[in-house]
């Protein structure tokens, strides 16, 4: 049976909730990058956005090594694995028995191969050389194995031109060791693999590095450089022909397909840092100090850290035609295998191993438990694959069988009602389950999984945060989950309110330049307010100063999300009841013109309600109220103003009073000429009612004056004028005439 876009009823909670938040929600996960986000075990996450069961994978054995540099297999379905931190060669058979073959007091064992005899050969790091060990050792030591390639031995090659590195051992149709080597790159060939082996030099490139190789069919060698990203066809007599140049630097993996199809994986940017020279530090016998730093090399990735500029697989037809097959953005490709559900790629440094398909469409279809998936070698019913950081070996089954996969944690940002659940599938093949709690760890007092049938119900505490798992069976695909739920309301939050008298801001206050900017902040929301946004609604917000308006200012939030609505309330100073100033306020600022109060102490409460997302009659408000401020409108009144001349000065006697605040400022002016502070008789400033007798020169007659030759008609006569201030800058003027 199959069909796609299947209900499943969850009645998750039969309790009622008092409210709701914002109408029921939907949470979906379709795509790649949503799948990615949970745990998948056994379940292939396709780049279509799909999910289907994946093979098997399972843990073979656990290496005390943090490395897997290489592995190989025999006919027996044994692996043997080249590791690094220690440095050994292992047999793991399939059930997982290990046993050591090889031990080296090199810093690793790079390479590995199996011969026709069953013997077993292994390429070290620092010292460049390739060892035998006869079938049946165990426990060999270094310097009881046989060595069948040394650099320092090689006929007709000069010291500073032997090789350095030793990437890859491969055995050739015609039963010979092929040695790829770097530093510089040659292959190099042991026609008899023995003890008295002899090793000639089969190919020289004037590339870097030869770091991996293939045999095809017809018996011609593949092998893929460092430096130009070259791959060369190699024949039998040695004599290479480029087949193909990559656009990036470094070859690090061959694999061919039954038809032919060649499949490279690349790596680096050309022109970027090359492998660097051997450095050894101390005298021989002594620990050997080695930088590897090749963009593709598992030595590269030791700190964890992605490659940039990322990898590239191509396949190349048998003539060399290039297409480029995949380009994953965060994972680097150290090792490939053909198989006829698609080609498999090891990757780092999030230990994943994808299936790359004809048309280009991948799958992540198995993670391990280590930063780097180093590379294959066939299995019994499947493939091995060798992992670093740590050191291990799985089994990656050919067929593919049951597998789960759990969603990420959703938030419902408050206790939530869990409702019902859809499945997008073709085939039948699958269940879902759903877990609830309270904290946002699956692991800490969650409910227990919950399955869901087509026609079940299955009950899961009413809570804030969900999940659920999707069980997996061979033939069925899923392409789409979503799980409703609907989160208890929650009522907004004031989370403080800023009045400032003497400020306005209005659509045209950026167009007033003459006034003077203000800024109305919220001075402690970022510091002592929990749970703000920030956001244009707690930014400073720019006003002008205008001391006939007053703006009220507030910050507030709603953990629903909902839409909230603002009504303003006012109270003055010894009074109970709150007045209605201003409703269906949506912005968090208001202006109004402070002539609306009469002039008193006052207080405003700002009543924030979500009422816009919720039915009439299920909205919840809370409230904040203001600090005290005044509203002073009133002027100043000026008595009693006298002058008159004495001893060639003005002497000018005043009283100001204002029925509100002190008297803060007071200036003068003597015949029109620039404004003088003065202080009140008093001294200080403080008082509703300030006393003021002061003596002032004359001022000269104005420079426009002389030059006009305008003489004053009464040089007799001045104009002595008074301005007062109080503490909201309200102002009196007042004049006399002295003649």
């Amino acid at each position: 049976m199959s069909f796609r876009t299947v209900s499943l009823s969850l009645l998750l909670c039969s309790a009622s909730l008092n409210c709701v938040a914002q109408g029921t929600k939907v949470w979906t996960e379709s795509h790649m990058e949503d799948w990615e986000k949970g745990r998948p075990q056994g379940v292939a996450i396709s780049s279509d956005g799909s999910l289907s069961a994946a093979p098997a994978s399972t843990l073979t054995a656990t290496t005390p090594s943090t490395y897997i540099w290489a592995l190989n297999s025999d006919k027996s379905g044994d692996a043997y694995v080249a590791t690094g931190s220690p440095a050994t060669v292992l047999r793991i058979a399939s059930d997982g028995k290990t046993t050591a073959l090889f031990k080296t007091k090199d810093m690793s064992v790079q390479a590995v191969a199996v011969g026709p005899d069953g013997s077993v050969y292994a390429a070290t790091l620092p010292n460049g050389k390739v060892y035998r060990v006869p079938a049946g050792s165990t426990d060999l030591e270094q310097e009881k194995a046989s060595v069948v390639f040394d650099p320092e031995k090689l006929e007709g090659v000069k010291p500073d031109a032997a090789p350095k590195y030793i990437w890859a051992l491969a055995f050739g149709p015609d039963g010979a060791l092929y040695i790829a080597t770097g530093g510089p790159a040659a292959v190099y060939r042991v026609r008899t693999p023995a003890a008295d082996a002899h090793a000639e030099r089969f190919f020289q490139s004037d590339e870097q590095h030869i770091r991996t190789m293939l045999f095809e069919k017809d018996g011609n060698l593949l092998a893929g450089s460092d430096g130009d990203g070259l791959v060369y066809r190699i024949d039998k007599a040695g004599k290479g022909f480029i087949l193909f140049n990559a656009p990036k630097r470094e070859v690090t993996a061959l694999t061919a397909s039954a038809a032919g199809q060649i499949y490279v994986a690349t790596v680096g940017e050309k022109g970027k840092s090359n492998l660097p020279p051997l450095p050894v530090q101390g005298i021989a016998a002594v620990t050997a100090t080695i930088t590897i730093v090749t963009p593709g090399s598992v030595q590269a990735s030791n700190n964890n850290s992605l490659v940039p500029d990322g990898s590239e697989v191509y396949e190349l037809d048998p003539n060399g035609a290039a297409r480029k097959l995949w380009a994953p953005h965060d994972d680097v490709v150290y090792g490939l295998h053909w198989t006829a559900d698609g080609l498999l790629a090891a990757t780092g440094n999030r230990g994943r191993i994808y299936r790359i398909r004809e048309n280009g469409e991948f799958a992540d279809i198995a993670r391990v438990e280590a930063s780097q998936a180093t590379g294959f070698a066939p299995a019994p019913d499947g493939v091995y694959v060798g992992t670093s950081n740590g050191g291990k070996l799985y089994h990656l089954s050919a067929q593919s069988s049951e597998g789960s996969l759990q969603s990420d944690v959703q938030d419902a940002g408050a206790v939530a009602r869990w409702g019902r659940s859809e499945v997008d599938a073709t085939g039948a093949g699958y269940q879902l389950a759903v877990r609830t709690g309270n904290v946002n760890n699956a692991d800490r007092g969650w409910s227990e999984w919950k399955p869901v049938g087509v026609d079940a119900a299955a009950a899961v505490p009413q809570a804030r945060f969900g999940q659920w798992k999707l069980t997996l069976k061979p033939g069925t695909q899923v392409h789409a989950i979503s799980l409703s739920y609907l989160a208890a309301n929650i009522a907004p939050v004031v989370d403080e309110v800023v009045v400032m008298p003497g400020a306005r801001v209005n659509q045209q206050a950026q167009f007033q330049p003459p006034a003077p900017p203000v800024m109305i902040n919220l001075p402690s929301a970022s510091a002592n307010v929990m749970n703000i946004q920030q956001d244009q609604a707690t930014a400073p917000l720019q006003g002008v100063k205008d001391k006939g308006s007053i703006t009220a200012r507030w910050a507030a939030h709603d953990d629903n999300g909902d839409d909230l609505v603002f009504a303003l309330y006012y109270r003055s100073s010894g009074e109970q009841n709150w007045q209605l100033l201003k409703d269906n306020v949506t912005d968090r600022y208001y202006t109004f013109e402070a002539a609306q109060l009469p002039d008193a102490p006052y207080q405003l409460k700002v009543v924030a309600s979500d009422a816009p997302s919720h039915n009439p009659g299920d909205a919840l408000i809370s409230e904040r109220t203001s600090d005290r401020f005044v509203v002073d409108t009133a002027s100043p009144a000026i008595a009693n103003l006298v002058a008159k001349l004495e001893g060639g000065k003005m002497h000018v006697t005043a009283e100001a009073k204002d029925p509100g605040s002190a008297v803060t400022h007071a200036e003068y002016s003597i015949d029109a000429g620039p404004w003088q502070y003065v202080e009140p008789v008093s001294k200080i400033s403080d008082a509703n009612t300030e006393r003021y007798d002061f003596s002032a020169p004359l001022p000269q007659p104005s420079e426009q004056l002389r030059v006009a030759k305008l003489p004053p008609a009464n040089p007799n006569e001045h104009v002595v004028t008074l301005r007062v201030f109080d503490r909201y800058e309200n102002s009196a003027t007042a004049k006399t005439v002295v003649r």
